[in-house]
């Protein structure tokens, strides 16, 4: 079995792949002030939940975008998966991909473990959208080249500014209502977050199709949100909760 992490900013998301079977997925809220141990305990009683016992784990591969969590999480892995090779994705690691970026490595490691799963699992050209803490687009050639793309704040962050800078706006449950003209705060506030990001999300995604000349483009949304915006408006094409998650198993056995 292998172990995946992806360390974001709000949340670790974890998978446990059984050969080429991604068995189980979890997720874990990244906080700075945890231990090690903190975390291994949570993490080993997620495996037990599912009967599922650490030791069968034969290595780890971890992405991440939180660099003050990585020291614990890597600490964490070695007390807690015994003599397991670790893997942490950035420089040096094989990935399948030609990196076109300016300074190849000021690309979130995130961003490059998307477009490795994006373009292995549905071929190129391909755009990848991650709804996340921010919201990252990748762009991904028909012969494997990572092009780059562009990063938006995110839904949950953009609400949370909203609620934090103004008096009188109530906290919300994140859902689109069925219009855009609405009636109450709350639905008024969520449409212009659900609306409003739709919006965004079908510009960029024009955008970027208008730059590589081409219409028929492969479109991959990921991420905990990527269900709220509307696929048809966006040209939006496959929606991958565990895209991620794919692409550091995919890493991990490039480099194996």
């Amino acid at each position: 079995m292998i172990l995946v992490m992806d360390v974001g900013n709000t949340n670790v998301k974890l998978g446990v792949y059984d050969g080429d079977r991604l068995a189980h997925t979890w997720r874990v809220s990244s906080n700075i002030t945890r231990t090690a141990d903190e975390y291994g305990i949570d993490i080993i009683n997620l495996f037990k939940s599912v009967d599922v016992d650490p030791s069968f784990v034969e290595g780890v591969i971890m992405s991440s975008v939180a660099p003050s969590l990585n020291y614990t999480l890597e600490h964490m892995c070695k007390y807690y998966f015994k003599s397991k090779k670790l893997l942490m994705v950035g420089p040096g690691l094989k990935t399948g991909l030609n990196i076109k970026y300016t300074n190849p490595s000021e690309v979130g490691a995130d961003r490059i473990v998307n477009a490795v799963a994006a373009y292995n699992l549905y071929g190129g050209p391909t755009i990848y959208v991650d709804f996340g803490t921010a919201t990252t687009f990748g762009v991904v050639s028909q012969t494997g080249e990572f092009l780059g793309g562009a990063i938006a704040p995110g839904i949950k962050s953009s609400m949370e500014s909203l609620i934090n800078n103004t008096a009188k706006l109530p906290r919300i449950e994140l859902t689109k209502p069925k219009n855009a003209i609405n009636k109450t705060t709350v639905t008024n506030m969520q449409a212009g977050l659900i609306y409003g990001f739709t919006g965004l999300v079908a510009n960029i995604i024009k955008q970027m199709k208008k730059e590589l000349g081409l219409e028929d483009v492969t479109v991959v949304a990921t991420g905990g949100l990527s269900e709220l915006v509307d696929k048809e408006e966006t040209g939006i094409t496959h929606i991958d909760r565990t895209l991620t998650l794919k692409g550091l198993k995919m890493i991990y056995d490039m480099n194996n």
